[in-house]
């Protein structure tokens, strides 16, 4: 599907400088973009492309100077990236489709609106509930009791767990495991480990993005809930009955302990590891490479370190424990004056 530069200006809420009739049929990278493309400059850094881009079209933002290639066609809007997303959304819609393939396996009992789209080998439990406009790929397995949000896409590999919910326009990447069983087991006098059921659920709210090769553990009992507009990296572990808030990010390759309950709006970096029952208040930041072993009361908090602390108090203390060879050296040096002062003073007093 293409569209008029007037058209798309006015999805964007912009202003057209140049022909407002020129058919866009899809974006596309500055350097390489073809006529029939649109492509965008966000900062006057990238400016210098317009002399040697093909492209038909240039998004750019409102204070842009233009006068130096008035030839060009133009939409300018106060957001440059707003913008971006919503245009990808928009051609992003081209790539939907409906239908189920008859290589699926679905049960008679499984509910899919005749507006979503299933591929092959996609396998649906008893009672399964696909609303409409869902686009589940090839391979994806969902069992007894799942039910799957408007708008929502699943990728290839994906596995949803018995009882499962996910919400409206959620999206889930590749290979990642929503609702299995939590890390839960019972010391016994032999020194063996029991096994305690997991009877609990995974629940995502609307607009919630969880990357590849993720592991969302179900609740022991209850619900694990990742809250409305969180967004997951690759490569996260989050264990039963954690809380992530809403708007909550959290970069590749982090761990969540068991119960941790994380506020609205945080920013946690990669790699951090935080262990279990704990509370984080709204709006804390968490850099990468840290490690959380206590709650954090305070909102807004920005933390750094091993085990974590106030991301100021660790600049300063970073400060003084990469000179610590050096330290050493003047303790040393020290000592040994000190100890040549007193052999002198003995030596005197004898």
């Amino acid at each position: 599907m293409s569209y008029t530069l007037s058209e798309l200006a006015e999805l964007l809420h912009g202003k057209i400088a140049g022909n407002p009739d020129y058919i866009i049929e899809s974006p596309g990278k500055i350097e390489e973009a073809k006529k029939n493309q649109l492509t965008f400059i966000a900062n006057d850094k990238y400016a210098g492309y317009l002399s040697e881009s093909q492209a038909g079209a240039f998004l750019v933002p409102d204070n842009f100077d233009i006068t130096q290639h008035i030839d060009k066609n133009y939409i300018l809007v106060p957001d440059v990236y707003q913008s971006v997303s919503i245009l990808l959304e928009l051609f992003e819609q081209k790539k939907r489709k409906s239908g189920i393939s008859h290589l699926s396996f679905l049960d008679q009992s499984a509910s899919i609106d005749e507006d979503s789209w299933i591929g092959a080998y996609v396998i649906a439990q008893a009672n399964v509930v696909v609303q409409k406009g869902c686009q589940i790929y090839p391979t994806v397995y969902l069992g007894k009791d799942v039910s799957i949000g408007e708008g929502t896409v699943i990728y290839p590999g994906v596995r949803i767990m018995d009882n499962c919910v996910i919400g409206n326009q959620c999206i889930i990447h590749s290979n990642s495991v929503i609702g299995s069983d939590g890390f839960g087991f019972a010391p016994q006098k032999d020194g063996s480990f029991a096994k305690i059921p997991q009877i609990g659920n995974v629940i995502l709210e609307d607009y919630v993005e969880i990357g590849a090769s993720c592991t969302i553990d179900r609740a022991s009992m209850g619900s694990t809930l990742i809250k409305k507009g969180a967004k997951l990296d690759n490569l996260i572990q989050i264990a039963h009955n954690v809380e992530i808030g809403e708007n909550t990010v959290i970069a590749a390759q982090t761990g969540i302990a068991g119960s941790t309950k994380i506020g609205k709006n945080c920013m946690i970096g990669g790699q951090v590891g935080i262990v279990g029952h704990l509370t984080i208040a709204d709006g804390t930041q968490i850099q990468a490479k840290s490690g959380l072993s206590k709650s954090i009361k305070k909102e807004g908090s920005k933390l750094y370190g091993y085990p974590a602390i106030e991301y100021g108090n660790y600049l300063k203390s970073y400060a003084i424990f990469k000179n610590l060879q050096d330290l050493q050296a003047k303790v040393k040096m020290l000592e040994s004056k000190i100890k040549e002062t007193k052999d002198v003073d003995e030596s005197k007093n004898d």
